[in-house]
């Protein structure tokens, strides 16, 4: 879309201008640095400790001021970077160029009904056509949205979210980039909430671990005073002592909260970008304002009266960065070397470890939901920007009539859109089965492909790539890509006898059930595949399912057709000029060309214009004694039979 590209130049020449503002400022920053070292040097030379005093906090503020206008505009130039780079990402969707995205390698799962078979995960899939989500939990809400149907009601909500959405462009990506900034591959989720739930230890005796703290804190610090105002007094040992003693306390004191401190310094470094990527999206939410029912419901969950799920998160990164100065014993990089002195002065450690257990037993009941907002927002915003990228793609009706699919123009995502063929495609009721025949490459497995596809996205509550569609809520179910594992010791022919067997049972248990299958039982021999196929597709039309089965037998096909237990399609080839031409377009026939003879002969392989019957010799002896001949090194026992 032209739009993605201006904004690209939009962006590109808005960081030029905020890269030439941040040089300036750092210059500036370093200016007021030098500065008032200088002036302090100066003060300090001519004994004007009174004017240290009085200028050092002015200056104090004043370089203050000019780093947190510097870290202002070095977020900035970063938020602006991250806006070009996801217009980038929007061309590069455009062009199905999808290398460079997360393929969600993670969610693939070979024993789904369908993820494995229609590309819904790995290299070049819909998760990453997809994909516009930053957090760790977005990433798996989507891929729970691709994996399962949504009930009736829930999807027409997500179609009116997406819809509304869509239109936001501006705050969609500005969205996006914002937790872009606090990106974090390496987090655990379940970890942070495990955390959260971990039961607590000191709140429980709040008053007590407070007053001890500021009784022990008040004692370490006159003893201190004391001890140092003594230093040259005859009796100071009565000052240190006591002193000393108080000190010592402390440390034991510490020591029997060390596990839990270092927890809590150990959780915000784990966690820390995560609760600032979901701090920063719950401020966009809770910000903006939305008219769809499911966007306003969510939104609902962050604000309730003066609650506010932004603030309360706020309040515990700001314990959790706190906490970063003690440090962590064990590693020996990281934290304050001033904190672990104050610390046995004053036990900081009481305070954040109350204060941290106050915020969890305030908030662990509301966090997780927090989350799924945010989950849920950024799988909402990835579907809303696919649709606003793909304008002629349709939201399609949920048919409350059973195993109806209908797509008008109906096409694959994943194919560039200059090179795609859309066909229409009908099936509706039970027992409805559509068998597809056609020639090598082309089209029957893209075809079943493509169907399947975007029956996933309409139950996602995703708009499709066709002009219009009907669908029923599906159970959808596939058995294309059936391989062997020389680890278990199954065949492929196993393989698919086994998905066949699950697809069965689901069949069995469950209403509405759509099969794709592709060339069925193709790892046995012709006569069990054609005699297994046509019992198989008797099986299915007495069930309550149907379906769309690919495949090369046209015997298999006229039979199963003129039984009225299927209803033929195919896509057909012809050869011009020497060279082949797929036409890619469903026709309601059998296939009538074969080119599969044409692709070997190209390959070099002579094809011969009539084969003999099983009872003629295929070679002549004389033949192979003559060739026999030629070539001496080969083993006469192995042409024993031959002759």
């Amino acid at each position: 879309m032209k739009i993605y590209r201006d904004y690209i130049n939009k962006y590109d020449a808005k960081l030029q201008q905020v890269s030439k503002l941040l040089s300036r400022i750092s210059l500036l920053r370093l200016f007021i640095f030098v500065l008032s070292c200088g002036i302090l040097i100066y003060l300090f030379n001519l004994r004007l400790f009174t004017s240290i005093l009085i200028v050092l906090p002015l200056l104090l503020v004043v370089f203050g001021a000019s780093v947190k206008y510097h870290n202002k505009i070095a977020f900035l130039k970063k938020h602006t970077a991250f806006l070009k780079e996801i217009n980038e990402a929007e061309v590069s969707r455009e062009q199905s160029t999808l290398g460079g995205f997360d393929p969600g390698q993670q969610f693939v799962n070979p024993d789904h009904p369908y993820t494995s078979d229609l590309d819904i995960f790995g290299q070049h899939s819909i998760f990453q056509l997809v994909n516009r989500t930053t957090t760790e939990s977005g990433t798996m809400r989507l891929s729970e949205w691709l994996s399962e149907p949504a009930p009736n009601k829930e999807i027409h909500d997500r179609q009116e979210a997406i819809r509304e959405l869509a239109q936001k462009l501006d705050w969609r990506q500005d969205f996006q980039a914002s937790g872009m900034h606090f990106q974090n591959k390496k987090s655990d989720y379940s970890k942070l909430l495990a955390w959260v739930e971990a039961p607590i230890v000191l709140l429980k005796n709040r008053a007590i671990y407070t007053a001890l703290a500021i009784f022990l804190s008040i004692l370490a610090l006159l003893g201190f005073y004391f001890s140092i105002a003594n230093i040259g007094s005859p009796n100071r040992f009565d000052y240190i002592i006591p002193f000393l003693a108080v000190f010592v306390i402390n440390i034991l004191v510490l020591r029997k909260v060390d596990s839990l401190a270092e927890d809590i310094v150990k959780t915000s470094q784990e966690n820390i970008k995560t609760l600032k990527g979901y701090q920063i999206l719950i401020d966009k939410i809770e910000r903006e304002n939305f008219k769809s029912k499911k966007l306003c419901e969510l939104q609902a969950v962050l604000k309730k009266s003066k609650y506010s799920a932004f603030n309360e998160i706020k309040k515990l990164c700001r314990l959790l960065e706190f906490s970063q100065q003690r440090g962590i014993k064990k590693i020996p990089v990281g934290g304050n070397y001033l904190y672990p002195l104050l610390n046995r002065f004053l036990l900081i450690d009481i305070y954040v470890i109350i204060a941290t257990e106050k915020w969890k037993s305030k908030n662990k009941v509301f966090l997780k939901g927090w989350a799924e907002v945010v989950s849920e927002f950024e799988v909402i915003n990835s579907f809303a920007g696919f649709c606003y990228s793909n304008p002629a793609y349709t939201f399609p009706e949920i048919s409350e009539d059973d195993n109806y699919v209908q797509f008008e123009d109906l096409g694959h995502p994943l194919i560039n859109s200059e090179k795609r063929v859309c066909n229409d495609f009908h099936s509706e009721g039970h027992g409805q089965v559509v068998m597809v025949t056609g020639s090598n490459m082309g089209g029957k497995s893209t075809f079943l492909r493509t169907v399947g596809v975007n029956i996933v996205l309409a139950l996602a509550g995703a708009p499709c790539c066709a002009t219009s569609g009907r669908v029923s809520n599906l159970k959808l179910f596939s058995s294309m890509r059936t391989q062997d594992n020389l680890k278990e010791g199954i065949s492929s022919f196993y393989a698919e006898l086994g998905r066949i067997e699950k697809m069965l049972q689901l069949i069995a248990s469950s209403q509405n059930v759509f099969f794709l299958l592709d060339e069925m039982f193709k790892g046995t021999n012709s006569e069990d595949r054609h005699r297994g196929g046509f019992s198989l597709i008797n099986q299915i039309s007495e069930l309550e399912t149907s379906g769309i089965i690919a495949t090369h037998d046209i015997e298999l096909a006229k039979l199963s057709g003129s039984k009225s237990l299927v209803t033929n399609y195919s896509f057909n080839s012809e050869i011009k000029n020497g060279s082949m031409y797929f036409s890619y377009k469903l026709e309601p026939v059998i296939c009538n060309d074969f080119n599969a003879s044409e692709l070997m002969e190209r390959s070099g392989i002579k094809i011969l214009a009539n084969l003999p019957s099983s009872s003629e010799p295929i070679v002549n002896c004389k033949e192979v004694r003559a060739s026999l001949e030629v070539k001496p090194s080969l083993s006469k026992t192995r042409f024993a039979g031959l002759v």
